[in-house]
């Protein structure tokens, strides 16, 4: 099973416990696009709509949003079935058939790095209109280093070794990473990225439903994540019931080279 199909599986988890987007970075997306309300937007993967909902907040609803996952399609029409300007559409990027129609803003939330660059980009370059712009963002796993955050990844090493995020790239090589891939499209100029930091405070409970919201945790076999997760939950028990999660979201902007 492939990463990207796994959160059809997780719609209403993945919905109740991931984080939402934070609130400024729309601002910033807006402010850099010179976007008005009724300005159209597509919004490829949008899972359970949390980055439409983030949209929606700001009072721009002319949205068509694309995501391959029936049931997270489903989920999002329903939960925007009060916006008749607001469109779901349940196929792929890659297949999607835009009939001629242009957008003034592409965005895409922890969803674009499913699609391969050389396709996404120039799909995207295509779906804009001539100086639109895209806001690309991810959710970046930020590693923790207390004794607590240390136990826990002792347990990833003992169930499921390739979890164990000290042998991940740093956020910074993530970004940069991501940064040089939206450059090398060669589609895209006045390139910036913005990052946005928080700190949430987790019981063991909402900590683990987190974590079994995430594609690598669904892809382990069954018994290994609930031991996995049953330890985890434990450790975080045995330390007062609750662990900070450091949140880190890079968002990067381009315009469309005329």
């Amino acid at each position: 099973m492939e990463n990207k199909e796994t959160f059809n599986l997780v719609a209403s988890e993945y919905d109740r416990y991931r984080p939402v987007y934070p609130s400024d970075m729309f601002d910033d997306i807006f402010t850099y696009a010179k976007l008005h309300k009724q300005d159209s937007i597509l919004e490829i993967g949008c899972g359970t709509g949390q980055a439409t909902g983030g949209l929606v907040s700001k009072g721009y609803t002319n949205i068509t949003c694309i995501e391959l996952g029936s049931n997270l399609a489903q989920f999002t029409a329903d939960k925007f079935k009060s916006y008749p300007s607001i469109q779901v559409i349940n196929t792929s990027f890659e297949d999607w058939n835009a009939e001629g129609k242009l957008f003034k803003l592409l965005v895409s939330g922890t969803a674009f790095h499913f699609i391969a660059p050389e396709i996404g980009y120039r799909r995207a370059s295509e779906s804009l209109e001539d100086e639109g712009c895209i806001g690309l963002f991810w959710t970046i796993h930020v590693p923790g280093d207390d004794q607590l955050h240390q136990e826990i990844r002792s347990h990833y090493i003992s169930l499921a070794s390739h979890l164990d995020d000290s042998q991940y790239p740093s956020p910074d090589e993530v970004i940069q990473e991501r940064k040089e891939i939206t450059e090398r499209s060669g589609l895209f100029t006045d390139i910036k990225v913005k990052e946005y930091n928080w700190i949430q405070s987790c019981s063991s409970d909402e900590y683990v439903a987190l974590l079994n919201t995430n594609s690598k945790h669904q892809q382990l076999s069954e018994d290994v994540r609930s031991e996995l997760l049953e330890r985890i939950k434990c450790s975080i028990d045995d330390a007062g019931g609750t662990i900070d999660k450091h949140h880190k979201v890079a968002l990067f902007l381009g315009r469309k080279k005329g």
